[in-house]
């Protein structure tokens, strides 16, 4: 494995990667994306079914003894978004200025995830370019180190390695973390009209049974739930 290690190569490759992804956007939004890249690897999203079903059941709790009933069971919510929504709810809050602010919470989680996806595929198409740049220093290196043969090796790894660094940070790191991002931005989102619509019925003290019918139009048909039947 040591042979394909090449700290050189390395540098020319993610370095380059990172300078030239700077001048495409903004630092800022790529800074940003180092923070969605973390979330993205080790986040788990729950499963969208049973968020919905326990969304009936505090819809039910609450529908039957009031909403303060539920201050317990909200204060056990791991979801900020979905902690701080019903906290609102608990407050006495209009029900539109609920929904304008998890709407609002909702746009910028979408646009944070699709500026990061932005900086992802970008730096999947540079890292391979920068490849070539390390093959083509390489190369310069070599030549320029024919009447030293100690010199030759070291070269041609630089040659070599970096396009392989390249199509490797390109192809099983950018991309799929790319792919992966979209993936979880669908199913968050997914999520969250769960978590809308149902902090919303419960606000407006609707019938459970009406907050299932809902809850089933946003849910794909695979995972739709009967809870009254």
């Amino acid at each position: 494995m040591a042979s394909f290690i090449d700290p050189p190569s390395m540098l020319i490759v993610v370095g380059g990667t990172f300078a030239i992804t700077t001048v495409g956007f903004k630092l800022g939004d790529v800074i940003k994306a180092q923070s969605v890249m973390m979330k993205t690897i080790m986040f788990k999203l729950p499963e969208v079914e049973e968020e919905a079903k326990t969304m009936i059941e505090l819809a039910q709790k609450a529908r039957a003894n009031g909403i303060l009933a539920i201050q317990g069971d909200i204060e056990q919510i791991p979801n900020d978004f979905l902690k701080q929504a019903f906290g609102l709810a608990v407050d006495g809050t209009n029900p539109e200025v609920i929904e304008t602010i998890m709407k609002s919470d909702t746009a910028n989680m979408l646009e944070r995830h699709a500026s990061a996806t932005q900086v992802f595929k970008k730096s999947a198409e540079i890292a391979p370019a920068m490849g070539l740049v390390g093959t083509l220093i390489g190369l310069v290196i070599m030549l320029g180190s024919l009447d030293d043969p100690s010199a030759i090796g070291p070269a041609m790894a630089i040659a070599l390695l970096t396009t392989m660094y390249g199509a490797i940070m390109a192809n099983m790191f950018f991309n799929p973390l790319a792919t992966k991002l979209e993936l979880n931005t669908s199913l968050e989102l997914q999520v969250r009209k769960v978590y809308t619509a149902s902090v919303l019925s419960v606000v407006r003290q609707e019938n459970p049974r009406q907050l299932e019918l809902v809850l089933n139009t946003i849910l794909p048909p695979s995972k739709r739930i009967s809870m009254f039947d």
